[in-house]
């Protein structure tokens, strides 16, 4: 595997040359598949939406090499599906849709059922690894975690300082407290 000082090459393309890229890469012998996810990056200014990415390795003996395929997809626009080409693919997309809310076209697993839940308890509503998503619990309750300078009454505060606010907690004018 590639250690930790060298570099894995990325191939950024297109959504509609996805499948065709990676196919190309499981011709140069890229055809051991590791993982697909996303990454959030709605938030961006320019070309925001989803990085669909995915890890793969060519395991000629003596010449182990991975590469990572970046796709820039548009929030609501699907993905095609790589599992025509490996069947592990469906496990990893079936999480990234039930995690990011990412369709993917012409998925198959084989069992006929579709895409459909795969981590999340019976109910659950949202998209959890999306940036919007809020944690529903931070809002109800402070976190539980040792404080943080200022915060825990006993020395006046600063002035000028703004507190951040860890990641999914809301600010404080949402829901009840």
């Amino acid at each position: 595997m590639t250690s930790a000082t060298e570099q894995t090459p990325v191939r950024d393309c297109e959504l509609d040359g996805w499948v065709e890229t990676v196919q190309e890469l499981r011709g140069e012998g890229f055809d051991y598949f590791d993982w697909l996810t996303a990454v959030d990056e709605t938030d961006r200014e320019e070309s925001p939406g989803f990085d669909v990415v995915l890890h793969l390795y060519d395991m000629t003996p003596g010449a182990v090499r991975g590469t990572l395929v970046r796709c820039r997809v548009p929030e609501g626009t699907p993905v095609p599906s790589l599992t025509s080409l490996w069947c592990g693919a469906a496990w990893h997309e079936r999480e990234t849709h039930e995690m990011f809310g990412i369709e993917f076209s012409g998925f198959d697993d084989g069992t006929g059922l579709g895409m459909r839940p795969l981590l999340l308890p019976d109910g659950f509503v949202g998209t959890p690894l999306r940036k919007s998503f809020v944690l529903a619990a931070r809002a109800s309750k402070p976190w539980p975690g040792a404080k943080d300078p200022g915060e825990s009454g006993d020395t006046p505060r600063r002035a000028g300082r703004r507190k951040n606010l860890p990641p999914g907690v809301p600010d404080p004018s949402w829901g009840p407290r």
